[in-house]
């Protein structure tokens, strides 16, 4: 495709539109308007969201399990996600072993 053809009038403005709008993941025009996310799919992010409840539950798990003594596993860390730069600074507080022990009993 020329883009030329926009400017000599044989490709109307709604149509490059489009034509920009739907280019593939991969393309130099995606990556530089969406950046990182533009790698990931619906696929990529279910993915990741699956292995973060694995995590936690696991941890909930292993947490609910241990003696009162010893010291409680930390909790998981998220898979990163393109864009999450500023939620991975702030760490979620994590809920205690007799917490979780309430909230299963």
């Amino acid at each position: 495709m020329d883009l030329l053809d926009w400017h000599r009038g044989r490709l109307s403005s709604r149509r490059l539109a489009v034509l920009v709008k739907h280019m593939p993941r991969d393309s130099a025009t995606t990556q530089q308007l969406h950046g990182e996310s533009a790698e990931w799919s619906i696929t990529d992010y279910l993915l990741a969201a699956a292995v973060d409840h694995l995590a936690a539950a696991n941890w909930m798990f292993a947490s609910v399990n241990t003696d009162e003594d010893s010291d409680p596993p930390e909790p998981p860390v998220p898979v990163p996600r393109p864009g999450d730069e500023t939620a991975a600074e702030e760490p979620a507080k994590a809920p205690s072993p007799s917490d979780l022990a309430r909230f299963f009993a």
